[in-house]
């Protein structure tokens, strides 16, 4: 196997599970995967077609290879060694891409970081990396300022050395990249991956669209490249494979920039969050050009996948996954139809299975598990050996979710924690918790996910106020929104006089779940 290659060919899908066989090598370093290996053969080939500034220029991999490697060269003069945490805290662009390139050649471990966080967000997951250093931009350096011992590192204002910076040697198994993921107790967690895990998403993407790496395909999606959607999905696969890969800002999804993007960077295949296409269903949108439209977070009904067909004249391909390990089932519309309300088959080279509380595969609903094996699975949660342990259900990772498989298809029931999915994002309700009980008119507070029509869920928050107090909802919601992620606040808070608890104190989110179900729209 070469690693810049696809790993799939067009054969039929009972063909690929038999024949694939997992083929990583001993040695085994992403920025090679992903830069290098093809400098060696074709520096002049575009890799970014960047969008993110006023005037478009496109990236070469000789070029992306020169960034990194005077960053990484930057980031050795500052200390920088092996093993060592560094975070990216960039939008969409060729510096975002260089900067994970440039840490993965020392052998550092890199640290995606959201631009929408806010300042706790930032301290709860760049203190429990343990990162001294983060590559940023001008309105990153002023996000970091409160961050006591953090250095900024801004590429376009620093005069970075020149020459070659040979990429040190590493195996699959050495840490690569830590991505943080909320759960529904305690602070995030971060899900340690290594240099395999890009290998581990090939196949996936290339069946999420319809074998990627046709001649004239290129790779949007308006996800930031700081979750593990945008990174491992679009970014790093296209450079890989060999397919230019758009880089466009989108603070906020908007459909007519949605349609200008993918006309100005002439891109043919799109990751789309199910938000982004209930925005473009809402507006009535058409794209044309179109070859490939992949979408994962959460399941569409058979009416978007109908709608997809009008809207973009192709088959949407939903996949799955999670954060602890992704990309491991899929639709893809040139091996199979879809079935509406399953999430697609499992991808070559991931068992994917329901089981039961034994650890044993159940033909009826279960807890929808993942066998180790898994190139694209994580190496642990950073730094705790314990949340580590209660992943595994012996030699299965648990995603968390219920569901069953049906004529090997995929169809997801529920969550099993209470983590909340809105607009495509993973939120967890303690940290919003945390946040809220640090107000100082704040009691007690309850976070659930309230059923949405275009959000899938939106953060409600039941609120017991400090008595003598009258805060209220719009100056809680600026309060989490100014310490976490702007997505993350609660869009609704209701102020009550008490929360259902247990005897041991805990708020029992599953009566709080039900009261926001039965309250319906605002």
């Amino acid at each position: 196997m070469t690693a810049a290659r696809p790993l799939l060919r067009r054969a039929p899908y009972a063909t690929l599970c038999d024949g694939f066989r997992w083929d990583i090598p001993a040695r085994l370093n992403m920025a090679a995967q992903v830069c290098d290996d093809w400098v060696a053969r074709a520096p002049g080939r575009l890799a970014i077609r960047d969008l993110s500034d006023a005037e478009a220029h496109d990236v070469s991999y000789g070029a992306l290879r020169r960034m990194a490697d005077g960053l990484a060269q930057a980031l050795v003069a500052r200390g920088v060694a092996r093993g060592d945490r560094v975070g990216v805290l960039r939008s969409q662009g060729a510096w975002c891409a260089a900067a994970h390139i440039a840490i993965w050649k020392i052998g550092a471990i890199s640290i995606p970081l959201f631009k929408l966080f806010r300042q706790d967000a930032l301290v709860s997951r760049v203190g429990d990396a343990g990162a001294r250093i983060v590559i940023t931009d001008a309105e990153g350096v002023d996000m970091l300022a409160p961050l006591d011992g953090v250095t900024a590192l801004v590429p376009e204002a620093t005069a970075l050395p020149e020459g070659r910076f040979e990429t040190v040697k590493t195996g699959p198994e050495t840490p690569a990249v830590l991505i943080y993921t909320s759960g529904t107790t305690g602070s995030p967690k971060g899900a340690l991956h290594g240099h395999r895990v890009l290998t581990g998403h090939l196949p996936g993407v290339e069946m999420s669209h319809d074998f990627l790496g046709e001649p004239g395909d290129c790779l949007w999606t308006p996800a930031d490249w700081a979750w593990i959607g945008g990174l491992f999905d679009v970014l790093m696969p296209g450079l890989a494979i060999g397919v230019p890969v758009a880089a466009a800002r989108m603070a906020r999804f908007d459909v007519q920039e949605c349609i200008r993007i993918v006309r100005k960077g002439a891109v043919r295949n799109v990751f789309f969050p199910p938000t982004a296409l209930r925005m473009l269903r809402a507006e009535e949108a058409r794209i044309e050009g179109l070859r490939s439209v992949a979408s994962g977070g959460e399941p569409l009904g058979p009416e978007m996948l109908d709608w997809g067909r009008y809207a973009f004249g192709l088959t949407i391909n939903e996949f799955y996954g999670q954060t602890e390990c992704n990309m491991v089932g899929s639709s893809c519309g040139a091996l199979f139809e879809p079935r509406p309300g399953a999430l697609g088959r499992a991808v070559p080279g991931h068992e994917v299975a329901v089981i039961d509380g034994e650890g044993r595969e159940t033909a009826g609903e279960g807890d929808i598990a993942i066998r180790r094996g898994s190139a694209s699975m994580m190496l642990e949660y950073f730094g705790k050996p314990r949340e580590t342990a209660e992943k595994f259900r012996g030699d299965w990772l648990l995603t968390g979710d219920r569901g069953v498989i049906e004529d090997g298809y995929i169809r997801f029931i529920g969550r099993e924690d209470d983590v909340i999915t809105s607009a495509g994002y993973r939120i967890g309700p303690a940290e919003i918790e945390d946040c809220l009980l640090a107000h100082p008119d704040v009691s007690t507070v309850g976070v659930v996910g309230k059923p949405d029509p275009l959000r899938t869920e939106i953060v409600k928050a039941y609120v017991v106020r400090r008595p003598g107090t009258g805060v209220r909802a719009a100056e809680l919601q600026a309060w989490v929104r100014d310490r976490l992620a702007s997505y993350s606040y609660p869009r609704e808070i209701s102020f009550v006089d008490a929360l259902p608890m247990t005897v041991t104190g805990k708020v029992i989110r599953k009566e709080l779940k039900a009261r926001a179900a039965a309250e319906g729209s605002p």
